[in-house]
């Protein structure tokens, strides 16, 4: 709430690119895509303030639906890892923020070989905190167009709300390296925000969330075509699941 006034301002001005003018903001470690107020929050993804208060701020956002949403990705990871010993199953939550979802697969599979990427390092530090308990976890900084992982490395990948802020000729990028990684016949998971025809009668309240929201690169995410993006990357699709105002798909590569 202290921080409400800050983001209604950028919001009435259209500001968001405040952080730009931080020290942390470096523009020869962070692309410019990334290097904004996304959503008007302060200090965009760069400070550990940012990441103390983003769950929550998600939470409030999505009026407490958020973790019910994410948990649609914890029911396709349960679906593939059912008979297998976990214990051999690599698996990347990609811009996995504060940690909290890694968090969540960890509780139900505790023996996973997990590991967890952002390019934000006050994010980073926040998922490592809250994952000490799971020593095998894994907390890697760095950018998903260019992902420092061996190739065929990972046998289960997923992506929870990353596509919507990345644009277009990057979301190509980093679906290339999810192929990249991903050993053959293994899993994407895709969840994000619902896009045009999804669900009826949505359509405008997803037009009006770019207008409130700083959300640069979403209207484009609204009509992008990923299914010729990721059967291009040599993936088919296999599973599609609408749950609430996310959508899950799951991938695997061939």
């Amino acid at each position: 709430m202290r921080d409400v006034s800050s983001v209604e301002r950028r919001r009435q001005v259209k500001e968001g690119l405040e952080v730009r003018e931080s020290p942390a903001a470096d523009p020869k470690r962070y692309p410019a895509y990334y290097r904004q107020n996304f959503h008007y929050q302060t200090d965009g993804w760069l400070s550990d303030e940012s990441a103390r208060v983003y769950d929550t701020q998600v939470e409030v956002l999505f009026t407490g639906a958020a973790d019910a949403m994410r948990r649609a990705v914890l029911a396709e990871l349960s679906r593939e890892l059912a008979g297998r010993d976990q214990r051999k199953i690599t698996y990347l939550d990609l811009a996995c923020g504060t940690g909290r979802f890694l968090r969540q697969v960890l509780q139900v599979f505790p023996k996973l070989r997990a590991s967890g990427m952002d390019l934000s390092p006050n994010y980073c530090a926040a998922a490592r905190q809250i994952l000490r308990a799971w020593p095998q976890a894994e907390i890697i900084e760095g950018a998903g167009e260019t992902m420092p992982f061996a190739d065929a490395s990972q046998a289960i990948v997923s992506s929870i709300y990353l596509f919507h802020e990345l644009p277009p000729r990057i979301r190509v990028q980093v679906i290339s390296e999810v192929a990249r990684v991903l050993q053959p016949g293994g899993l994407f998971i895709l969840a994000d925000s619902l896009q045009y025809g999804d669900t009826a009668g949505l359509d405008t309240l997803l037009d009006y969330f770019p207008i409130a929201f700083h959300e640069p690169f979403y209207k484009s995410y609204l009509s992008y075509d990923f299914n010729q993006a990721l059967e291009r990357a040599g993936f088919v699709r296999e599973h599609n699941q609408l749950a609430f105002m996310t959508k899950v798909t799951t991938w695997r590569k061939q």
